[in-house]
């Protein structure tokens, strides 16, 4: 049987900070009501578009495998914040990187688009038709804030990260997965003004207002993924036991715990990093399992659960297998351009554009 082997990992953090503080400068908030609802602290509020993040995430995940970009046959980008709708963001990827031998795809269902396609590329591989990928999930979700709406303005942030993924013959990578969409409650977390329905309409494309129901969300969210987490396990006939560390999409702390209590799963086997980036859509769970690689919380033969959901209402959970410790000290010596603003900055020069 085929594998797609998870060979490289890397993530790229735009370097100016967003802090609780930064927001109640603007917002009617403070430190202790974000926190205390939410779990986070700070968000990172990106300088450069989404692709050249992407870009820097790709680099370190082929530093990390030793590999060239020559050696990509596929390169599939999830996002909800692409550059722009044609061309493809992956393209762009592509000739950033120079992979000029990789096929590219472009995947949004919100925030689980990272972990969509970890689910294609790992189809891909294991059918035959491609060797390897680079996976993607990254946002700029700064750009299309609704900025005066605090229910949405203090969760959300900017990052990426990237796995690249090869063909293997040992057990590795993705082992099971279930995907999902409560689609009757779309709207209840949505971002309007963006896309060819608002076209040619007295509107301004990019100047968005956000439906976000927070209470329906936290139940539909806890809902889905529960219900993911519970269809792989029952694949692969494993028990709670089976699981050696959760590493969930980093929405909402209240949510990450209602899950973990779902799940019968102690804290300690549960990795967080809201409280350093927020919910960063797409991006979030990859980058939490970058970090968790990198605070050397998995080891050889874990067996890692990354549940997931997004706007759409989109849901998944994936079974992660490491045959071997994922470690590595390569590093690309690719670098973002120099950030000469700060995080509340770069906020109040998005605010001030659209006025």
């Amino acid at each position: 049987m085929t594998y797609a082997a998870i060979k490289g990992w890397g993530k790229c953090m735009p370097p100016a900070i967003l802090s609780n503080d930064d927001l109640a400068t603007f917002l009617e908030t403070n430190d202790e009501w974000i926190t205390s609802r939410t779990g986070m602290k700070e968000r990172r509020i990106s300088h450069v578009n989404v692709s050249e993040l992407a870009h820097i995430a790709c680099e370190q995940a082929l530093a990390v495998a030793g590999k060239s970009a020559l050696d990509v046959d596929m390169i599939v980008f999830g996002s909800t914040t692409f550059d722009e709708q044609c061309p493809n963001s992956a393209s762009n990827v592509q000739r950033l990187l120079g992979a000029h031998n990789s096929a590219c795809m472009d995947v949004n269902t919100a925030c689980t688009s990272g972990m969509y396609s970890l689910s294609v590329a790992t189809a891909m591989i294991k059918s035959g038709a491609i060797n390897s990928a680079l996976i993607i999930g990254a946002e700029v979700i700064s750009r299309v804030m609704e900025w005066s709406n605090r229910d949405v303005a203090v969760l959300f942030g900017d990052g990426a990260a990237a796995l690249y993924l090869e063909a293997s013959d040992e057990k590795s990578g993705v082992i099971a997965e279930s995907l999902g969409c409560f689609g009757e409650s779309r709207d209840i977390l949505a971002v309007r003004g963006l896309g060819v329905k608002y076209a040619n309409q007295d509107h301004v494309l990019g100047n968005t207002w956000w439906n976000f129901l927070g209470q329906d969300i936290f139940k539909k969210a806890v809902a889905g993924m529960a219900q993911a987490c519970d269809k792989t396990l029952e694949k692969l006939e494993f028990s709670n036991e089976d699981i050696d560390l959760v590493v969930p999409h980093q929405a909402n702390l209240r949510i990450i715990d209602s899950l973990a209590k779902k799940l019968k799963t102690p804290k300690d086997k549960v990795f967080i990093n809201i409280e350093r980036y927020g919910n960063m859509s797409a991006a979030t769970a990859l980058v939490a399992l970058v970090e968790a690689i990198e605070e050397d919380k998995i080891n050889a033969g874990d067996n890692v659960l990354m549940p997931a959901f997004g706007g759409g209402l989109t849901w998944s959970a994936h079974m992660l297998h490491f045959n071997k410790k994922p470690q590595s000290s390569a590093q690309t010596d690719v670098t973002l351009p120099v950030c000469e603003q700060s995080g509340l900055e770069l906020v109040q020069g998005i605010i001030e554009s659209r006025k």
